[in-house]
């Protein structure tokens, strides 16, 4: 597209409203095919992005696919293991492929990724209102900028636009308007910690109960440090919205609990304020297209509601979703054509996410996190096991449910 850099041209084959991970790997797949993209973002890049910045064996994968997982772990810092600390002060040390990089360098090589394969990105830009046809069809978006408001007709609309609820209600997804959870994080910049920090941390304990505690090691010693409640919740979308947790407290609660957290925030230089987002979990609170238009990542839920881990599944649907659009056959088929190939996708994921929803007990009673990692650390099998799990080789359900800790017990 020969457009002036950060003008909005009038029409294109496909408009992506966010430039996250599901954005930028949509946007990267479609331009590469040769599809006329337009991506958008409501910030400049790079941007901050409150998250974990946690980058697990999907994400990996995922970026292998991108063709960008060299580019990324060469700014990233990479961590042997997911060390596992339950409320007795046991631990254990799951190996897998992980590494930590913040979402401000990750969503800029991800966003470059997808204007080098020839997407045009225009930024700030903000998604207002879909644009519809006498037929009901999303044909395009009315978006705001500095010089005022403009109308992108496309063939397709991709909403990228995270756990956000505006974009969400104004394209007519939204089933539920509460979050699934919520978490809060900061960055704290301590040269002497790497010994007792050598890899991700995670931290479960009953004052933070329905959630956990993370410390991830990034580059140049500098540590996300947060922790959230990520039980899902089942919340009618026009009910009552459940009262919320105190994050901060919470915070201030796993500093007291983990000796670790409380070192590296007592120690350690404090970078910038505390910062909270919403979750939304388990592919659940959103309708995932409508014709002419498809949502991906955090807009449909794309995060397990045990772990609060996101970015993979991100760019899995976002890439999900460009394989759909250009699946299509014909014009006259191609809603019908798109929805159900996007939705064949994301039903193969479905299992995954209900496993890991089930797991998500063990948040809620953290003592069991005492039994599994007391059984793991007198039987290397159960490691292995926990790093199938990690890398999705082995489904979670068949250890952390009620009958696999039951066998546990048993022996």
């Amino acid at each position: 597209m020969n457009q002036a850099p950060n003008t909005l041209p009038p029409r294109c084959d496909v408009l992506v409203l966010g430039a996250g991970p599901a954005g930028s790997a949509c946007a990267k797949l479609l331009a590469e095919a040769g599809r006329q993209v337009v991506l958008v973002d409501t910030q400049r890049f790079p941007r901050d992005k409150t998250c974990g910045d946690g980058l697990v064996p999907d994400t990996h994968a995922a970026l292998r696919r991108l063709c960008v997982l060299d580019a990324v772990l060469a700014q990233a810092r990479p961590s042997p293991a997911a060390r596992c600390v339950a409320p007795s002060g046991r631990f254990i040390d799951v190996p897998g492929e992980l590494a930590a990089l913040p979402r401000r360098q990750l969503d800029a090589l991800l966003c470059q990724a997808a204007i080098k394969a020839g997407a045009h990105m225009v930024a700030p830009a903000r998604f207002e209102a879909p644009l519809h046809d006498a037929h009901g069809r999303v044909i395009g978006a009315q978006l705001s900028s500095a010089d005022g408001l403009h109308e992108v007709h496309a063939g397709w609309v991709v909403l990228a636009t995270g756990a956000s609820l505006k974009p969400l209600e104004a394209s007519g997804l939204c089933q539920r308007r509460t979050p699934t959870g919520m978490a809060i994080r900061g960055y704290v910049r301590h040269p002497g910690m790497a010994q007792e920090i050598p890899g991700l941390r995670f931290f479960w304990h009953p004052t933070l109960k329905e959630g956990y505690g993370w410390i991830f090691p990034g580059p140049d010693h500098t540590y996300n440090i947060g922790t959230g409640v990520l039980k899902s919740l089942d919340a009618d979308p026009v009910g009552p919205s459940p009262k919320p947790r105190n994050l901060r407290a919470m915070f201030a609660d796993f500093a007291a609990a983990d000796p670790v957290a409380a070192k590296l925030v007592r120690e350690g230089e404090m970078l910038g304020d505390l910062k909270g987002a919403p979750l939304r979990c388990d592919l659940n609170g959103a309708q995932w297209s409508a014709p002419g238009l498809v949502a991906v990542g955090d807009a449909i839920g794309a995060t397990y509601g045990f772990s609060g881990e996101g970015i993979g599944k991100a760019m899995e649907t976002g890439m999900a979703a460009a394989e759909a659009i250009l699946s299509a056959s014909t014009p006259e088929g191609r809603d019908a054509e798109v929805q159900a190939r996007y939705q064949a996708s994301l039903d193969a994921l479905r299992p995954q996410f209900n496993l890991y929803r089930k797991a998500a007990s063990v948040n809620q009673h953290p003592w069991l996190l005492n039994l599994l990692i007391w059984r793991a650390q007198q039987s290397p099998r159960i490691i292995s096991r926990l790093a199938d799990i990690l890398a999705e080789r082995r489904a979670p359900g068949s250890l952390l449910s009620w009958r696999g800790l039951k066998r546990l017990v048993l022996g």
